[in-house]
This record gives structure tokens, C-alpha cells and sequence, in this order.
């Protein structure tokens, strides 16, 4: 079976300036390799035969470096914006998407086996499914509990909080297209609130392998001293 992906690689990668003045945000390396092509290889890897990359900032360098896949043995073409269409604008633009097709992110590195994460979508007929992640964050803060009479009944000091994030993978049926408007800026919040409203609840998977959200910057220099296990592990 074909299997279609876009990636979003459009984004100007503010959060990781200096390193995205001269290089858009997915060809920011980890190690020697480019995050995007990371990706890439792993979608290779994973039996999706066509790339569709959304582009916008710095659009013909990652034009020039990925070309038209065949150095990675897979069919890569591109969706220019004229300006920024966040998350889940840009797929108004690209005209052959299939029926159901892989959204992702062009700045996480992950051990999601993309392939099963699509099929899993197609069996349930969902429309659409989100990838997810439970992470933890530390609150520098001392917690407070207060009863209804201001009394202070209960104390954290700096806990860790856990909750559920999209992990900026998604699985999409065209009929999705329905909510997104034609070449205007539309995220991934406006589809959700929009579905939600309607009573069309979006699946959720839950991933508990590996993943990090290279557009924060954290992640980043995590991953880049990590970087040989880490090429070793997704690669």
C-alpha cells in the first residue's frame, strides 16, 4: 500500500535562534545530521514511498538539500506558503492528498513506528488521531492548597506535574479538509476546538517510547549531546 507524508517545515524556528538565523529549523543538525533528515529516512524506513514538505522560511535551502528524494530512495515534492499558515493550514494547498496520510512536524525526533501509527488510524475510521506523549515538567514553586476559608490545608514543594501533549504527529483522513479554509493561517487548535465543537472527537494514542521536541530549545541541547546514541537508536 502507497503511504503518503507531509511534513511542516515552514515554521521560522524563533525559539531557536541563533542556530536558525542562517539554517531554517529542520536542517538544524543533531550530531552531523540534519533533524529533517532524520525523518526522513525513518518514513523511508517505515515504507512510505512520498514526502510532500511544506515550506516557507528559507524555503529553497531545504529545496536544495532534500531535492527530489531519490538520494534517499523516495519521491519528495513541496508546498510553498507565501506566508505562514500554521499547523494545519498548508494542507489546504496541496491538491493529491490521499485518503488517509501522515502529518508531522518537521523538528521532533521520536522512536514512533509511523507506519502501525497510520494503520492504527485507518482501522478505528477516525478522522483524525493524535500521537501522544506524557511528559513531566518540574514547577519551581512551592505548591499551595487552600481550603474555601483561605486556610492552607496542603503543601507541594516544587513537584513534578504530568500531563498528556500532542507529539506533533498526526494521522488525517481527507475529510478533514472540510474544517481547514483555503490559504489562511490555521493550527492544530483551531481543527481540535473546531471538532470538538461538532461532537467529531479526534482519536488519541498514547506513545511511551522516545520523544523530544527539537523547536524548544531544552530539547535541543539535550539531543545534541546525545546526539550519537540517539542517530543510533532512530536510525
Amino acid at each position: 500500500m502507497s503511504k503518503r507524508a507531509v511534513i511542516l517545515a515552514g515554521g521560522k524556528g524563533m525559539r531557536l535562534r541563533p542556530y536558525t538565523v542562517a539554517l531554517p529549523k529542520p536542517l538544524v543538525p543533531i550530531g552531523e545530521t540534519p533533524i529533517l533528515e532524520i525523518i526522513v529516512k525513518q518514513l523511508v524506513r517505515d515504507e512510505f514511498d512520498h514526502i510532500t514538505i511544506t515550506v516557507n522560511h528559507l524555503a529553497e535551502v531545504i529545496k536544495a538539500f532534500f531535492g527530489d528524494g531519490r538520494k534517499w530512495g523516495v519521491k519528495i515534492d513541496y508546498s510553498l506558503e507565501d506566508s505562514p499558515l500554521s499547523t494545519m493550514g498548508p494542507l489546504s494547498l496541496i491538491p493529491d492528498l490521499p485518503r488517509d496520510f501522515l502529518v508531522m512536524n518537521g523538528d521532533i525526533l521520536s522512536d514512533l513506528n509511523y507506519s502501525a501509527f497510520l494503520e492504527k488510524h485507518i482501522g478505528s475510521g477516525s478522522l483524525f488521531t493524535i500521537s501522544s506523549y506524557k511528559r513531566a515538567e518540574k514547577v519551581d514553586y512551592g505548591i499551595l492548597k487552600i481550603s474555601e476559608k483561605d486556610d492552607l490545608v496542603g503543601f507541594q514543594e516544587k513537584p513534578s506535574m504530568h500531563y498528556d501533549v500532542s507529539m506533533g504527529v498526526y494521522a488525517v483522513n481527507q475529510k478533514i479538509l472540510q474544517f481547514i479554509p483555503y490559504n489562511t493561517r490555521y493550527g492544530f487548535d483551531d481543527l481540535m476546538l473546531a471538532m470538538i465543537r461538532e461532537k467529531n472527537y479526534p482519536k488519541v494514542i498514547h506513545h511511551a517510547g522516545y520523544w523530544l521536541d527539537i523547536g524548544r530549545p531544552d530539547d535541543y541541547e539535550r539531543a545534541s549531546k546525545e546526539a550519537d546514541t540517539i542517530i543510533k537508536k532512530l536510525i
